[in-house]
Order: structure tokens, then sequence, then C-alpha cells
């Protein structure tokens, strides 16, 4: 994917504002904090002994933009009713359960500036915690009056595990392509992005064309924040980022940073096998000062940039609204968050 020659500069023609995340939420703030008081009713046990694990996962999701891309969505392209507000409750449960899991994976400590549940409880703990909230998710989602929204969420609870699972499959392996990469993140990251916009447009009325171009506008966006984030694994810092990073390197996962350092030195496979012997630390910086020497750095960025662009594209077609800007907000702030 050549973005060195392709990508516009949004910010600087003013297209993708920039500006604080939970901003772009302000006219949807009622609802989202009735999401928030949902995400609460439903992360409750009638075990007392439970509650403080159930309260420390709920704090582990964020800035909850998945609920926000299903209100802004549908305010986009027609009216939110409470509905919406179901929906997001739900998908914040699933995105919520696959972060708990995914540290498990990652063997992570940090999330959000907190300790994970795997380093405050235990990794036996944590997998429970987050099958409880996949139960629950779905359990909330069978109380819409249709049984279209709980198929499409599972499809795409379905397409984050077989993401995960490519990607725990082609750890170690020099051969995995840009293609196959974005192919992997399409699933791992991008689907509840995409489920979440195409929901929150069908729900509101929206027409087809409507719905397509706004699961469109949701998969880019969630593309540009995964490679930001495989961006962010390497060079950014934990204190900004608030969660552990460089599991990628130790893991040797194919991500787009490690890819690219492939792509410009073949022979670079040779040398990652001789610094797989290497203590962790001075492991990830050799391998760090070698992505440094190329333009690793500059070309992940600029995809994550591409495909920010490639969202705010998809909806330029949408009458302007002030849920319309809140999404082109959000696209800017994928890539540009802790950049």
């Amino acid at each position: 994917m050549d973005t060195q020659t392709t990508l516009p500069t949004d910010r600087a023609k003013g297209k993708v504002p920039g500006g604080r995340v939970d901003a772009s939420f302000e006219c949807i703030r009622e609802q989202m904090q009735q999401v928030e008081q949902l995400l609460r009713e439903q992360m409750q046990s009638k075990y007392e002994d439970l509650s403080p694990l159930l309260a420390h996962g709920a704090l582990l999701g964020g800035k909850r933009l998945r609920p926000a891309l299903v209100l802004l969505a549908a305010k986009a392209s027609g009216k939110s009713t409470q509905d919406h507000v179901v929906l997001g409750t739900v998908i914040e449960m699933i995105h919520t359960a696959t972060l708990i899991h995914d540290d498990v994976l990652d063997a992570a400590d940090q999330r959000r500036h907190l300790p994970t549940v795997n380093a405050k409880w235990n990794d036996q703990t944590s997998i429970l915690l987050g099958d409880y909230l996949f139960a629950q998710a779905f359990t909330l989602s069978a109380t819409l009056g249709s049984t279209q929204a709980c198929q499409w969420i599972g499809d795409a609870a379905r397409r984050v595990c077989e993401g995960e699972l490519r990607q725990i499959f082609s750890s170690g392996s020099s051969q995995l392509s840009e293609e196959d990469y974005f192919d992997i993140i399409r699933g791992k990251t991008a689907e509840l992005c995409r489920i979440s916009c195409r929901l929150g447009a069908e729900h509101s009325g929206a027409d087809q064309a409507t719905q397509t171009a706004l699961a469109d506008f949701g998969e880019n966006l969630g593309i540009a924040f995964q490679i930001a984030d495989d961006y962010l694994d390497v060079w950014g810092s934990t204190e900004r980022v608030g969660k552990t990073l460089g599991t990628d390197l130790l893991q040797a996962k194919p991500t787009l940073p490690l890819i690219r350092l492939l792509q410009s030195d073949p022979a670079m496979q040779s040398q990652l096998d001789e610094l797989a012997a290497m203590p962790d630390g001075p492991r990830c910086e050799a391998i760090m000062d070698r992505m440094n020497r190329c333009d690793s750095k500059q070309y992940t960025l600029a995809t994550a940039e591409q495909f920010a662009a490639n969202a705010v594209a998809a909806i330029d077609f949408l009458p302007e609204s002030a849920a319309k800007r809140s999404l082109q907000e959000i696209a800017f702030f994928s890539v540009h968050r802790n950049v």
C-alpha cells in the first residue's frame, strides 16, 4: 500500500479537526450517560464478593468509543432511540471482554492507567470475567425487539476471535504480507467499530447505502485505530498511553512496524532470529534501533492517517450535523490521540 504519495494532510486542510475524543461526544452526552448507567447495572451480581471484580472490569473499556459510534451513526443518519443505548452497552461489554482476554494473551499488567484483571487477580479470573461479559451482553441483546442485532453482533464477535487467532498463528512469521495484516485487524479491531456504525444506522431507519457508508467509516476507523496502537506499542510512552507497551515486539507479532522493517531489508529476518536469544529489554531496544534506521515509523503513521482519511471520505455525502462533525473528529483522534 503506497501511502507516501496518496495520503492527504487532513489536519492541515481542516477536514478532520483535532481535540479530545470525549469532547466529540457532546451531542450524545445524555445518551452516553444512559449507556454508562446501563453498563453499571449489567456489571452487578447478587454475590457481593464479585462486586470489586465487576466494578474494576467496567473501568477498563476506556472512552466508550463503540457506544458513541452507535449513537453518532444513528444521529448522523436519522434519529437515536433507547434501542441504541442498549446496542451501545452490548457492544461495549463485548469490547471489554476482548480487552480482558487480550491482557491475558499479552501478559499485560496495565490498561487505562489501571492494573489489568490478570495482574490484580489472576489469569483464570480474567478469562471467566471475559466469559461473564460475553454472556451478559448476549442476554441484554436478546431484549431488543428483533433478533437481527443479536445475529450481527454474534457474527462480529466471531470475526474478532478469528482475527485474534490468526494473529496468534502468525506470531514469529516473517511471511505475513501487509494485506494479510490488514485483513487480520479488520477482524480483531475494526469489526466492532464497523458493526457499531452499521447498527446505529440500521436502527435509525437509514437506507442501505447509508448503512454501508457508515459501516465503511467504522471499518476504516478501526483499522486506523489498530495501526496507531501498533505504532504506540513501539514508539509510545506507558505514562501517556496508559497500558503495557512493547508486548508486540516481545511476542514477535507481525504488526505493521515490523512488517515494514522486513520489507525494507529482507535479510533482517536472520538478525531477528539471532536477537531472539537476548533478554526482553535489550531485544526490544535492538529491534527498535533497526526500525528507527528505516522508514518504519513514518510509514506506519502515514498508513494510519490514510485509513482515517478513508473513513472521513466514506461519510462525506452525509448532511452536515453535529454528529457528522463528531465522527470526523474521532477519525482524527484515532491516529493522533498519543502520537
